[in-house]
């Protein structure tokens, strides 16, 4: 247990730190994505995108057409790659195709994360295209998102993600069918280095166990040998073999954590490094959150990730903000709304 916490403790601080390294070549790059990030209508937007993006999941589920969506996700992948590698590494080998530089390595690279994908979905690969996705995602909505945007984004998807787990329990029909996929959309902590995550799914396929899996917004323990009836009871710990984390739980509190660095006042603690004081205790509280919920979920059954990693986040900063002599309502982005 305490190697599978360990692993996902780095893995969120590699999404986060991540984020920060990309928050000023995003934004050198030209790569914000909205003409006005103060406005909070653009959080309004994004959740109608999940919520539709969500019910296209399922209904692709439904059709029995998922390599569709596994083709998509992986596309997406690449594609998120390519924002990443394309500011990190230096162009040191280019071609002109149609007029137009392209950087040869940043593009075998982002092949490279698509291929391995496709091929060999183990437990590493996914979880290692999940960080350079998440760090992606999260740094260009973290440019993109004005403080208040990101706070009202954080607060309806954890509301969003309490309802779909323990109301309608959506999310957890849509978790039952990524899992077999074997995409980057569920991040896999194995228990040990010897687990086999390709194997784990072969072997639950061939004997039509399943197993209460994750999904974008939600934790989870599984063990690939137990029936969904038993998926409430308290497994013993020397049976559980993986941990399920959704890689949105590792990338929506990271967009506030992008956020407070860029569009917070506050003094950077770290010379050419997009890092303020709101933006640590940020982190610190998204970790608090982290830590927490790998408690509840250790103790056997499934819970809902964001209320606990979005509200350490949301907490964490507004502290930060307010240690940095920041008053309240500047801190909330509410300074920079036009009077009516």
């Amino acid at each position: 247990m305490l190697f599978a916490s360990g692993l996902t403790v780095a893995i969120f601080l590699g999404v986060q730190l991540g984020a920060l390294a990309l928050v000023e070549p995003f934004e050198s790059a030209g790569y914000q994505t909205v003409e006005d990030p103060s406005d909070p209508t653009n959080s309004l937007v994004y959740v109608g995108v999940i919520l539709v993006f969500t019910a296209g999941m399922l209904a692709v589920m439904k059709l029995g057409v998922e390599w569709i969506l596994r083709g998509v996700i992986i596309l997406t992948s690449g594609m998120l790659s390519l924002y990443v590698f394309s500011v990190i590494v230096p162009a040191a080998v280019e071609v002109t195709v149609g007029g137009a530089p392209v950087n040869v390595i940043a593009w075998g690279a982002a092949a490279l994360v698509v291929l391995a994908l496709a091929v060999h979905p183990e437990w590493y690969v996914i979880d290692s295209a999940g960080v350079v996705m998440g760090a992606g995602a999260a740094g260009l909505f973290g440019i993109s998102f004005g403080l208040l945007p990101a706070i009202l984004l954080l607060a309806v998807l954890a509301i969003y993600d309490a309802i779909s787990v323990y109301g309608t329990e959506h999310m957890l029909t849509l978790a039952s069918g990524v899992m077999d996929l074997k995409i980057p959309v569920v991040l896999v902590i194995p228990m040990t280095l010897s687990y086999s995550f390709i194997e784990d799914t072969a072997q639950a396929t061939s004997e039509g166990a399943v197993s209460p899996e994750d999904e974008p917004d939600e934790m989870s323990e599984s063990d690939s040998t137990s029936e969904a009836s038993e998926a409430d009871s308290e497994p013993d710990s020397g049976d559980r073999d993986a941990l399920f984390i959704g890689l949105g739980d590792a990338v929506i509190p990271t967009v506030l954590v992008a956020s407070a660095a860029f569009f917070s006042p506050a003094d950077a603690l770290v010379s050419g490094f997009a890092l303020n004081l709101p933006a640590l205790t940020a982190m610190i509280g998204t970790m608090a959150g982290l830590i927490t919920l790998l408690w509840l979920v250790l103790k056997g059954r499934a819970h809902a990730g964001l209320p606990l990693l979005n509200g350490g986040a949301i907490g964490g900063y507004l502290v930060g903000a307010l240690a940095s002599g920041i008053s309240l309502s500047q801190a909330l982005g509410l300074g920079s709304l036009p009077l009516v």
